[in-house]
């Protein structure tokens, strides 16, 4: 009998295999090598239906929502998601939680030879064997193929078209908001993002176990929608959009969450309880219900009000707009570009009753620095500056000479790591005159999941 500490070595030999492959900003323009690799494992990529969901911000959370809404209309759901916060494990989840280490690494045991030869015919070829990415797709595809799902829910990593997760054929394909994020790989525009995105309607398989797709959005701006409006239409895919076709009707404030009424394509859902704050989470909820609804459309028991309530309220998304501590108070987010740390600084002022923010900050080099601390610096009374553990995190001194440019440089303070940086942070907010002090840790998820571990919510998924 395997012990937790063998199987904890164990997974940490595999892991270490799949780091070493190229990493996940090394992103190889191609579906073909992971189409091979499922192929040589049987066809693993049409083992079952499956709904996949890209978009800029709000992936995570609403792929953790229609898994949560399937699972409670009693179907076995596959749900590959990234990245990871603590464990590798936590992308490949089944029946709603993450698959144990023993099976990650038993199942890539099992296709390593297998990729094996993959790899060999790419570099045979002169081209890079699989990435990192690539072969965890692989991976988690094998999982779902072995346990067996009776239906898969996939994230986009980056992009969609040429993303591995496209090479299984979704029946549903879901759009969250588009924006800019990832331009060297994505393109410098929304018409050029949206463009790459909408290649997850594309058929791939042929005879594809999807030919005749379904396509749901959340609100986009104005250039997007026009880009997957006209996507939809040449590939002769019904588009379901957000205010066109469905709609958010009435949220309110609840303990702990919010209520939501949604006028989905089959039905109206009345004060459904969801324990996720901001206006952005009940938008992500709205674009749920109606995948579940367009997935199971063929089902003799459609969605239904209970299986909706059921559902959503079981639903988690770690890392986004999370409170992990009280006394004071902790929220951790993981807002990377503009778009979300807009997003973050509404829901902070709708959703806590905060008279004074401590802000801890660590990102990476590669984003838009400015345009975070843009939106981030109005729900700041103090900035905390500190770095990532990540090969590409930007230097605390960089990062606060940045942030003085939108507060006083007093108002800015510089941590080694993030563990001063939280020390920093509690300090200020036992320290101040105010009711109601809180901290929010922001500006990566790789912030957010040292964060989550320094605070003793390593766990919690």
């Amino acid at each position: 009998m395997s012990t937790d500490d063998d199987n904890a070595g164990e997974l940490a030999r595999v892991y270490a295999l799949l780091l070493a492959r190229a990493g996940e900003t090394q992103v190889e323009l191609r579906l073909d090598a992971t189409r091979r690799a499922c192929e040589l494992l049987g066809d693993i990529h049409t083992a079952a239906p499956t709904i996949t969901v890209t978009g800029t911000n709000g992936k995570t959370s609403t792929a953790r929502m229609i898994d949560s809404l399937i699972t409670a209309h009693e179907l076995r759901v596959g749900r590959f998601t990234s990245p990871h916060l603590h464990s590798v494990t936590e992308r490949i989840s089944v029946d709603g939680a993450p698959v144990s280490a023993e099976t990650f690494v038993r199942i890539f045991d099992e296709i390593a030879p297998y990729l094996d030869i993959v790899d060999a015919q790419l570099e045979a070829e002169g081209r890079a064997r699989l990435t990192y990415f690539e072969a965890l797709t692989v991976l988690a595809f094998a999982v779902f193929a072995d346990a067996p799902v009776d239906v898969v829910v996939t994230e986009v990593g980056m992009g969609g078209q040429w993303d591995s997760t496209n090479v299984a054929d979704a029946q549903v394909c879901v759009f969250t908001k588009i924006g800019l994020d990832h331009q060297a790989f994505l393109g410098d525009t929304i018409e050029e993002i949206a463009t790459t995105k909408s290649g997850i309607l594309d058929r791939t398989v042929e005879p594809s176990p999807a030919p005749s797709p379904v396509a749901i959005t959340a609100v986009q701006d104005e250039a997007a929608q026009a880009v997957l409006d006209a996507e939809a239409a040449r590939r002769e895919v019904p588009l379901v959009t957000e205010e066109r076709d469905f709609r958010l009707l009435d949220r309110q404030r609840a303990v702990d969450g919010q209520l939501i009424t949604v006028q989905g394509r089959r039905d109206v859902y009345s004060d459904v309880f969801v324990p996720l704050h901001g206006i952005h989470q009940a938008h992500n909820a709205a674009v749920a219900i109606v995948a579940a609804e367009a997935f199971l459309g063929a089902e003799d028991k459609p969605l239904d009000q209970e299986t909706v309530a059921e559902g959503l309220a079981r639903a988690t998304s770690p890392g986004r707009t999370e409170l992990v501590r009280t006394g004071p108070s902790v929220v951790v987010d993981g807002a990377h570009n503009p778009d979300a740390a807009h997003v973050l600084a509404d829901t902070l002022a709708e959703a806590f009753d905060f008279d004074y923010v401590v802000m801890v900050l660590a990102m990476l080099e590669d984003k838009d620095i400015g345009g975070v601390l843009e939106e981030l610096h109005r729900s700041a009374d103090v900035f905390v500056v500190s770095e990532t553990l990540s090969a590409r995190a930007l230097p605390a001194e960089k990062l606060a000479e940045a942030a003085r440019e939108w507060v006083d440089e007093d108002d800015v303070f510089v941590a080694s790591d993030l563990n001063a940086a939280l020390m920093k942070a509690i300090d200020l907010a036992n320290g101040v005159d105010a009711k109601s002090p809180g901290i929010v840790v922001t500006g990566s998820l790789y912030t957010v999941a040292e964060a989550r571990l320094l605070l003793g919510r390593g766990e919690d998924q």
